[in-house]
């Protein structure tokens, strides 16, 4: 009954959002006035798509349903054309990210029997192996190549959990926490989504103390972050994204607004390293 209730909320959570897509847009910096140009759907497929994480200045790779279940897919942006790294039967991936120093991929598998695990794929075969053996991972993030920050299931809960890979140690950094992990440009911060409080807040942590903070309260109850290459921090709202720099700005304010015909609710949200490009996920 434990593991089928742990199967339960799992799924809910991978499949909130059953018909998603995801979308890249060109964006610019022009003295610190940034604008959002020219769009597309490279997912353009029926179901669940979604998850995007820059791989390389070349590729993408994101959750994408085929044949009944979702794979790592991998698109190929001057090209145009997708490639699936794995094909894994009765299971499902989810959160594929490019590990440090490595060419080769994580990402969550959900097995249809409910197991759950983080596992390493091979760039090339699809090849997979298990990373960390104890923890139902949910929404990974890597810090570096030997430690992973995770927002990880415990109960029915989500927490954060520092998660050293040789050492196989974990440390458990927050409870009720968002799936929102991401590094912080030009520090050795981490940022992630606390949910202790009625209000929820955007909060930093500090690997090397492991210290934590308030950023700012988020707009409502909203989870979906990422952060420009100068340190704004932006977040979905609907069919907006909103922006904040921690260095200068005192509150929200509005980035950009799309076509609420193409994005009703905009949830997943990461720019590449350059800024030059942003991947989103919507209805």
């Amino acid at each position: 009954m434990k593991k089928l209730l742990f199967f339960l909320f799992v799924t809910s959570l991978a499949m909130a959002q059953s018909n998603t897509e995801v979308y890249l847009y060109e964006i610019t910096n022009n003295k610190g006035n940034w604008s959002v140009g020219k769009g597309k759907n490279i997912s353009n497929n029926p179901g669940y798509d979604s998850q995007p994480h820059f791989y390389s200045k070349k590729s993408i790779v994101f959750s994408s349903t085929r044949n009944k279940q979702t794979d790592i897919a991998e698109y190929n942006i001057k090209s145009g054309k997708i490639r699936f790294v794995n094909s894994t039967p009765n299971g499902g991936e989810y959160s594929p990210q490019r590990i440090p120093k490595s060419k080769d991929i994580s990402a969550v598998r959900l097995d249809t029997n409910g197991l759950q695990r983080f596992y390493k794929y091979n760039y090339k075969t699809g090849k997979s192996t298990e990373i960390i053996a104890d923890l139902k991972v949910a929404y990974p993030f890597w810090y570096n190549k030997s430690t992973a920050i995770n927002v990880v299931i415990v109960d029915k809960d989500l927490d954060l959990i520092e998660s050293k890979i040789k050492s196989k140690k974990n440390t458990t950094i927050q409870k009720k926490v968002g799936r929102s992990v991401h590094h912080i440009p030009n520090s050795s911060l981490v940022s992630y989504i606390s949910k202790e409080n009625e209000q929820w807040e955007v909060k930093t942590y500090n690997p090397k103390n492991r210290e934590t903070r308030k950023i700012i309260e988020t707009v409502g109850k909203k989870e979906d972050v990422c952060w420009l290459p100068d340190g704004t921090l932006l977040m979905a709202v609907g069919n907006t994204l909103m922006k904040f720099n921690p260095s200068t700005d005192k509150n929200w304010s509005l980035f950009h607004t799309f076509n609420k015909k193409k994005h009703k609710n905009i949830s997943r949200i990461i720019v590449n390293k350059k800024g030059t490009k942003l991947a989103l996920v919507s209805d």
